[in-house]
């Protein structure tokens, strides 16, 4: 039997994942959670095979959480359900440990399919997530620029785009404001924009997170 975990902050969605797990025979949705830290306290505690794993919670979250998980629980398979595009954040996942990134969009069987691919050890990647990680490995492609910021870069970005400001991202991430500055002005950098409006267009231009 597959012990699942399902890990959302919105009580409808772990319900609604629980219903369409139900009607299988070979696997029991054994507990949930609503943010990072209880996935954490979740895993320490208890045995999971797979952790359906939202990309967005309060606190910690993420490409952090996923890098948490697999510290502590190398051997736990992490299948990522979000309501984030596949370009957006699977890359990242899938390098950081995770085994297999859905939409939320995504048919039940595809989630059910998904979930016993990686519980037996695979990967779940669609077509053109294989066709991008194919790309990715492709030495002389020259890559977008905001595919050469890290993992604490990209996700500042985000919280940038939403509208939070470098105290509110500090808050969040747990780290002092001038250290959001400087991965802020890193960032910019990289991403040859001086201001915050050029930013802002930047990511909205590219469909960055939508």
């Amino acid at each position: 039997m597959i012990r699942i975990l399902i890990a959302d902050d919105h009580a409808i969605v772990r319900e609604g994942l629980k219903q369409v797990l139900s009607a299988t025979t070979d696997m029991v949705v054994a507990g949930e959670a609503a943010d990072g830290q209880e996935v954490l306290d979740r895993i320490r505690h208890d045995h999971w095979d797979v952790v359906v794993l939202d990309m967005t919670m309060p606190g910690l979250c993420g490409i952090d959480l996923i890098k948490r998980i697999k510290d502590e629980r190398p051997e736990l398979r992490v299948l990522v359900l979000s309501m984030h595009k596949e370009d957006q954040f699977a890359i990242r996942a899938l390098k950081v440990g995770a085994s297999g990134y859905l939409t939320k969009g995504s048919a039940p069987e595809l989630l059910i399919s998904a979930i016993r691919r990686v519980a037996a050890g695979g990967k779940h990647i669609s077509r053109v997530l294989a066709e991008k990680l194919a790309y990715e490995l492709d030495p002389f492609t020259e890559k977008p620029l905001h595919e050469t910021l890290s993992d604490r870069e990209h996700q500042v970005l985000r919280l940038l785009v939403d509208g939070e400001s470098i105290n509110q991202i500090a808050s969040e991430l747990s780290l002092s404001p001038n250290t959001i500055s400087t991965h802020k002005h890193r960032l910019m950098r990289k991403l040859n924009v001086g201001s915050n409006a050029e930013l802002i267009q930047y990511a909205l231009s590219r469909q960055l997170f939508q």
